[in-house]
């Protein structure tokens, strides 16, 4: 399938570094394997260089997608409530992926950058599983964890654009990863790249 983005500018994803004790650095090779197949599939041109960024400064800005994993707790002071509420609220993106036990630390902070706002279940129509590999079930089960449904969480704005997609009991990203890290089978890698290019399609284009 051939997308119809042509940019005239290099993509880059961002990884946000944040506090509180979760593991927000696993996996190294994630996102410079998902720019690989991003520029092997599709005609977006994605920078395979991980950038790190933090909410202590306004370097988020630079950036339209970003990143954040873990496995355990995290914690943004005010300030990068702040900065975190702008970026959305100009235009940036964010995608969370639950690595297993990031679940209820996000939730709390996430009460605090849109006390008013609430993430939505993406049911299986949402344009973001047709917009350019097809997923009629949804979003796809990588890893087990606890063995419950995969689910994924949006919410949006005030004009309806998503802001945060927010990835559980799938892990996603773990597919990305370099194949002797999780040891996954190539049918389940496919899965996990094919998803994640959906998801820069999608907010490249919504």
């Amino acid at each position: 399938m051939t997308s119809i983005v042509h940019a005239d500018m290099e993509l880059t994803i961002a990884r946000l570094q944040y506090d509180g004790g979760g593991d927000w650095y696993n996996d190294t090779s994630v996102i410079p394997n998902l720019c690989e197949e991003i520029n092997k599939r599709t005609t977006i041109n994605a920078a395979e260089d991980q950038v790190i960024v933090s909410l202590k400064n306004n370097s988020i800005l630079n950036y339209p997608i970003t990143y954040m994993t873990g496995h355990g707790n995290v914690s943004f002071t005010d300030e990068e409530i702040t900065m975190l509420r702008q970026y959305l609220r100009n235009g940036g993106f964010l995608y969370v992926d639950d690595d297993y036990g990031l679940d209820t630390s996000f939730r709390r902070e996430l009460t605090r950058i849109f006390p008013n706002k609430e993430l939505k279940e993406l049911p299986a129509t949402f344009p973001l599983y047709d917009c350019f590999y097809t997923f009629e079930n949804g979003v796809p089960k990588i890893h087990e964890h606890d063995g419950k449904r995969p689910q994924a969480f949006g919410l949006f704005d005030d004009f309806g654009r998503l802001v945060i997609l927010y990835t559980f009991e799938t892990n996603i990203s773990d597919g990305w990863a370099s194949p002797e890290i999780h040891k996954d089978p190539a049918h389940i890698r496919e899965l996990a790249f094919k998803m994640g290019i959906n998801i820069v399609y999608y907010v490249l284009t919504q």
